[in-house]
């Protein structure tokens, strides 16, 4: 997995993708960053802090996963 830490946010974030994103020559995918409360979902091409994000409590984050 790679992270990046996002200040500005009440916590910073650590942003990650998953290690199946990283080695292919696509370097679009999801970042997620979790906090005790919130899980932070983002494109990695907006990865600059600037771009758009989803935040998720951790109940609907896991609602979405269990659909996938």
């Amino acid at each position: 997995m790679s992270h990046e830490t996002t200040a500005g946010y009440p916590t910073e974030l650590s942003w990650f993708k998953s290690s199946y994103s990283s080695g292919g020559s696509e370097p679009d995918c999801v970042e997620i960053a979790h906090t005790p409360g919130t899980t932070h979902v983002r494109d990695s091409k907006n990865g600059d802090g600037e771009g758009p994000r989803l935040s998720l409590s951790r109940a609907a984050w896991s609602d979405f996963l269990s659909v996938l």
